[in-house]
């Protein structure tokens, strides 16, 4: 929450975290994120995440009661754009195949009520 309304820095805009993973004596984290934009915006997004990093731990510090705050490292979850890119190959070859063949895309024929 903090990265969304906290950090001022405008290179991290449209920033989702996905998942976080610590390390077993909890002295560091990764932090996965998934950003919109090309390769460059996530890259910039990446260099204003690792600028506020200091600023996120403190957050966390003030969150939670552990000897360490874990030191936050960022990185670009790439199955995010991986599972939009293969909905878009399907959404292009399963319409045309299930158009013809889908009980679905073909009328009833009418009833006779009489």
């Amino acid at each position: 929450m903090a990265i969304l309304t906290e950090v001022r820095d405008p290179r991290v805009k449209d920033v989702t975290v996905t998942r976080v993973e610590m390390a077993p004596d909890m002295r560091s984290a990764t932090v996965f994120v998934s950003v919109m934009g090309n390769a460059t915006r996530e890259q910039l997004a990446l260099r204003g995440l690792a600028n506020a990093a200091g600023f996120l731990q403190s957050r966390i510090a003030d969150r939670i009661e552990t000897r360490y705050t874990p030191r936050l490292r960022f990185e670009v979850d790439a199955g995010v754009k991986h599972s939009l890119e293969i909905a878009r190959v399907l959404g292009e070859v399963l319409p045309a195949a299930t158009a013809v063949d889908s009980p679905l895309s073909q009328e009833a024929p009418p009833q006779d009520d009489a």
